[in-house]
């Protein structure tokens, strides 16, 4: 497939067969099974999935590569192709007969971290997703409290699924190379969500306060929304950074600022 990548589009194209036989392996496509692509680009992992699917959905926003796609893929199985915009589409839309969605993508730099929240907001509907990220985004995606790369990310993230970091993936492995390191990671969400949140725009204001001077203390960064009195109630230190609080503590600190509001 001749085709120019766009750095508009964030393209970077797969081409390592030992990676994309790593990343097959660890998705493991069953037949019947939903299972979606986001951002295909030339099919290289689109042929390797869609004879053991038997069915596939993929999302590509780049018009130029839609024919070749299909073209590549005609013999393969069935290939429904949905040209537009991940960041926008709706992909309850895509479940059928009850069975939840297995979405997995080699996701461009650029848009990675809102497409996971639009993804997540729409986790009823997703068994599992597994995507090709920059490695530094899986590491703080994957952290743990007490670590300097634990964050808003790692927070919002692992308050409503399990996230595992699979495998380390080089520029090499890319057409053309990206300037940074990548890895593939699992994200398989909780439903229900594994902590009790009465109020998830609460809990997103907290985090977000709370990581947006994380040198301060709880006191400090969370003046606005939560006394020091409450902090305490919750049965958390106000003296603790934002670091040091587990998913679950942030989910306490939210559930007892909704009951000091009302």
């Amino acid at each position: 497939m001749n085709h120019r990548p766009r750095k508009r589009f964030g393209q970077n194209f797969l081409h390592d067969p030992n990676i994309i036989q790593r990343i097959v392996q660890a998705i493991d496509p069953q037949p019947d099974e939903q299972l979606i692509e986001i951002g295909p680009g030339q099919g290289a992992i689109t042929t390797e999935l869609l004879p053991l699917a038997g069915r596939m959905q993929v999302i590509e926003l780049d018009r130029d590569l839609i024919e070749p796609l299909a073209h590549r893929c005609a013999s393969l199985g069935e290939l429904v192709i949905h040209n537009t915009d991940a960041l926008k589409f709706d992909f309850s839309s895509l479940v059928e007969a009850g069975r939840p969605l297995r979405v997995v993508g080699n996701l461009p730099y650029n848009i990675s971290t809102p497409l996971l929240f639009h993804l997540l907001d729409q986790s009823e509907h997703l068994l599992d997703m597994h995507f090709m990220l920059q490695k530094e985004v899986v590491d703080r995606m994957a952290a743990e409290p007490g670590s300097k790369i634990y964050g808003r990310l790692s927070v919002m993230l692992q308050a409503r699924a399990r996230v595992t970091s699979l495998f380390h993936i080089g520029p090499g492995a890319f057409n053309p190379p990206p300037k940074v390191d990548s890895a593939f990671v699992r994200l398989q969400p909780s439903n229900p969500p594994p902590y009790r949140i009465n109020d998830w725009g609460l809990f997103s204001t907290l985090v977000r306060q709370a990581f947006s001077q994380r040198r301060k203390t709880l006191r400090n960064s969370l003046r606005k929304t939560l006394s020091t009195d409450t902090i305490e109630a919750a049965g958390i230190d106000p003296g603790c950074r934002a670091e040091q609080l587990s998913v679950e503590d942030f989910a306490t600190l939210a559930n007892r600022a909704v009951s000091a509001n009302n």
